[in-house]
């Protein structure tokens, strides 16, 4: 596991960490198979990875990456490192309408023999 976060790494943690985002619950440095994710919010299955530049000719990869997430229940976004370190505050409200719009993990259940 990455022990050096980059710099917009750091940024968009500060962001995300004790709940900051529609109080869902984000890790850093998360294993999923065979990958590390960026950040992960188990409870909404939703993966926010940061690239850099060497993504943009990774694409491949990232693409297949990204299959495989997603074949386990996880929704994944991307941002660039420019676009945490010069526009935060656009990533966070991205986040959160990706959030709004994510299915409750605990949705309400109506107990067997109750209305």
């Amino acid at each position: 596991m990455r022990t050096n976060a980059t710099p917009s790494e750091r940024i968009l943690w500060r962001a995300l960490s004790a709940r900051k985002v529609c109080g869902v619950r984000f890790n850093r440095q998360v294993p999923i198979g065979p990958f590390i994710c960026d950040f992960v919010s188990r409870s909404a299955k939703l993966i926010i990875e940061v690239d850099g530049g060497q993504h943009g000719w990774q694409t491949d990869e990232d693409a297949a990456r990204t299959r495989y997430l997603e074949s386990q229940g996880y929704r994944v976004i991307r941002f660039w490192n420019s676009d945490v370190l010069e526009g935060l505050e656009g990533v966070v409200a991205e986040i959160a309408t990706v959030i709004a719009t994510l299915p409750s993990p605990n949705p309400s259940r109506k107990r067997e023999g109750n209305p």
